[in-house]
């Protein structure tokens, strides 16, 4: 799902690029030259996050929001056959794997639960349980941890049921999500029971590797899929996947080929106190934070030179049960049949346009003509004025130049209210238009027409993208080339009581992806179940 909204953000000025070597020495000490050396981040770029932060660059200029018909793909019932075809041989040939982004914690996911037991017990009197806690314990035995937490209580003689029964909300609480429990508060989201099934639960990380198995499994068995995690957790996860990868590999006569990796320490965002000066520890250090699911293009980027070509990517908490996996899977491999027939199409028409040497007249003009027409009318990318009038080199060169990108097909379904970004036509600032994901805090608060063209958005992004990460000769594309860096986040924080600004990178499919092509394609509402709080887990999409 999108990126949350800032609790504070700024945006005005323009863009500025930092290359002075003096802006350097006026900002940092020889000492901070050494900390950044060992993260792997230039004083160059240290110094450009600064000035975005004395400069933040415009809002998101939206045109209007996408809808079926303008900007978004129906896709009748009438392709399906032909794009699952053309999928599930791509899928036998080993192209494609999955990336999921699972570093989160599930802090949030219990955050009003953890309010609660941080109360000190006189606080609450006799007055009645918070909504959301009155409705967990109402619901306990529904969750697919009820028998763990019933375990881990039993463990030190203390009976769950009697101890509901009794009001003791804090001590059950305390077993759940603290370390002397069974600690869910510090775990990330992905290692959290989901769903129960006769023979035990399965965790979001397990449910994405049955994923797998049904979607991203080549004619050997052999299935493909990277997770990004925290360094805190990678061997927690490495533990998990070898204790159930025996029984699901026998289960779905498959083999799992599981990689993980970490955002860099190169991606973390400079923060500045209120003043836009570099924000300083007690040891006089600088703070670096981490630099938002967009730091994650690297480890993208990463998979493609790694010889990855379709990637399916998902949110960790975007899973059902195996009932409801059908419609699920059904449409995950539509979007990526229909991304491999898009981009096969592209590539035709680079080869066209790359033969065009020496062709002259109606036969050149054609080629040009439905180039054009596929850049226009399915990338949704319209041609720049004077594109008629210009010589056939210069058009030659504009297409072949608009077509040799990256290309993702995005799922989107009809908003329901949830929090996060949406598809909209997008005016760059150099006059361009194409269709992005954006998210409500990348639009102008303060424009009337910017918050009528939100109001009127008809779709959400729940973030589920089949992504091409190479070329029509194999190599893979540089994915730091499509990055708008304009389109970062600006909010204020605080450190130890201290506040500061801190900045996220553009989001990995909002900036990060702005020079894609893209192709949304409305997908049904069964296909989004995500879990934000512990409550979504009994929510009928999650109940198996």
């Amino acid at each position: 799902m999108g990126k949350k909204t800032p609790e504070v953000t700024t945006r005005q000025g323009s863009l500025s690029a930092v290359t002075s070597p003096a802006m350097y020495e006026d900002l940092f000490t020889p000492r901070d030259l050494q900390q950044m050396s060992a993260m792997g981040l230039s004083p160059r770029e240290a110094a450009r996050q600064v000035e975005l932060f004395r400069n933040p660059p415009p809002y998101t200029r939206v045109l209007r929001p996408c809808r079926p018909g303008d900007g978004i793909l129906p896709l009748p019932e009438s392709v399906h056959a032909a794009l699952l075809a053309r999928y599930d041989a791509a899928a036998r040939r080993g192209r494609i794997a999955k990336l999921v982004p699972a570093s989160g914690a599930a802090t949030r996911m219990f955050q009003g639960l953890l309010s609660f037991l941080a109360e000190h017990p006189g606080t609450s009197g006799s007055r009645e349980l918070p909504e959301e806690v009155r409705t967990f314990f109402d619901n306990l035995p529904r969750f697919p941890f009820y028998e763990e937490l019933a375990a881990a209580l039993g463990a030190d003689g203390i009976d769950l049921d009697d101890a509901v029964r009794r009001g003791e909300h804090r001590l059950v609480l305390g077993y759940l999500l603290e370390d002397f429990g069974l600690g869910f508060a510090r775990l990330p989201k992905a290692l959290i029971p989901f769903h129960r099934y006769p023979e035990g639960t399965r965790t979001a990380f397990e449910e994405h590797l049955v994923e797998a198995a049904d979607v991203a499994c080549d004619e050997d068995g052999l299935c493909l899929l990277h997770f990004t995690v925290s360094p805190h957790h990678e061997e927690e996860f490495e533990q998990l996947l070898a204790r159930v990868r025996p029984d699901l590999e026998e289960r779905y006569d498959c083999r799992f080929e599981v990689s993980f990796s970490c955002q860099r320490p190169a991606t973390d965002t400079l923060a500045v106190d209120l003043q836009n000066r570099p924000f300083r520890l007690e040891d006089g250090s600088l703070l670096f934070r981490p630099g938002g699911h967009g730091a994650l293009i690297e480890n993208l980027h990463d998979l493609g030179r790694e010889g990855w070509d379709v990637v399916l990517l998902k949110n960790v908490d975007n899973v059902v049960p195996d009932a409801r996996k059908p419609v699920v899977h059904h449409w995950k491999r539509l979007l990526g049949g229909c991304l491999l027939e898009v981009r096969e199409r592209i590539f035709g028409h680079l080869d066209r346009l790359e033969a065009l040497d020496g062709v002259r007249g109606a036969a050149a003009e054609a080629v040009l003509r439905d180039a054009g027409e596929l850049l226009a009318r399915e990338l949704c990318r319209p041609l720049p004025p004077g594109f008629e009038t210009a010589s056939p080199q210069e058009r030659k060169s504009f297409l072949m130049e608009s077509l040799d990108r990256p290309l993702r097909v995005c799922g989107v379904v009809r908003n329901q209210g949830e929090p996060g970004g949406g598809p909209f036509w997008v005016e760059s600032p150099s006059g361009g238009i194409s269709p992005q994901i954006v998210e409500a805090s990348q639009i102008d608060p303060a424009a009337p027409d910017q918050q009528a063209a939100l109001a009127a958005s008809s779709h959400f992004n729940p973030v589920d993208l089949a992504c091409g990460l190479r070329d029509r000769h194999g190599r893979p594309y540089d994915l730091q080339r499509a990055i708008d860096p304009a389109t970062v986040f600006i909010a204020e924080k605080s450190h130890e009581g201290r506040p500061l600004k801190a900045l996220e990178r553009p989001g990995l499919w909002n900036g990060a992806m702005a020079g894609w092509n893209t192709v949304f394609v409305e997908v049904p509402d069964a296909t989004f179940a995500p879990v934000k709080t512990v409550l979504d887990l009994l929510r009928p999409e999650h109940q198996a």
